[in-house]
């Protein structure tokens, strides 16, 4: 699946949407993948999750289980992990840190992929590592549906993205005149309490 594959999903869904959006990263964008729009249609979700799957096995192996960041990355996490026939975990917020709960166990030295939707920074990746690594995990990669970072967010890990494409982002000081003037929405599921 090519990059114009996948972001035809997004298209066909209705979900790249222009505008001035407030990302999870607090960096400002003319560009939103409103993925839930996506991941409400079961052959769309399968279809970019198996690829993505294939890719997670030709890149870095097979892993052991997959673990998501929760909310927005639960829906993905699992069906990459239905098409690799591995078990989908998922981390949540708690007091402002992910946390595996749910009596969710990930055994000392298997192999994880933690799988995203959209990244811009890779933030959401360096903080679900954390809990990871304290069970004892080994993380093998992060992979994601969409790196909007045009390949240049750092995870600390290898990065399998599905599609690679560099939307322009902006701090919040750093925001050009032309999106200033377009009130900005904060559509992501980041700051939802947990």
């Amino acid at each position: 699946m090519t990059t114009e594959d996948v972001l035809d999903e997004f298209r066909g869904a209705g979900a790249l949407r222009t505008g001035h959006f407030i990302l999870a990263s607090g960096r400002h964008s003319p560009m939103f993948l409103q993925k839930n729009l996506v991941f409400q249609f079961p052959d769309r979700t399968a279809r970019l999750c198996k690829a993505l799957a294939e890719k997670i096995e030709a890149e870095v192996g097979k892993p052991d289980v997959i673990v998501a960041p929760a909310v927005g990355a639960i829906i993905p996490g699992y069906e990459t992990a239905r098409w690799l026939g591995v078990p989908s975990l998922y981390v949540e917020r708690e007091e402002g840190r992910f946390r595996l709960r749910r009596a969710f166990k990930i055994a000392p030295g298997a192999k994880v992929v933690v799988v995203e939707d959209v990244i811009t920074t890779g933030g959401s990746f360096k903080e679900a590592v954390e809990p990871i690594v304290e069970a004892g995990g080994e993380v093998i990669a992060c992979a994601c549906i969409v790196d909007r970072s045009g390949g240049k967010a750092q995870v600390g890990f290898p990065l399998v993205a599905l599609a690679t494409v560099d939307v322009p982002s902006f701090a919040p000081d750093e925001i050009p005149a032309d999106l200033a003037a377009i009130p900005a929405e904060e559509p992501g599921s980041k700051r939802l309490k947990g």
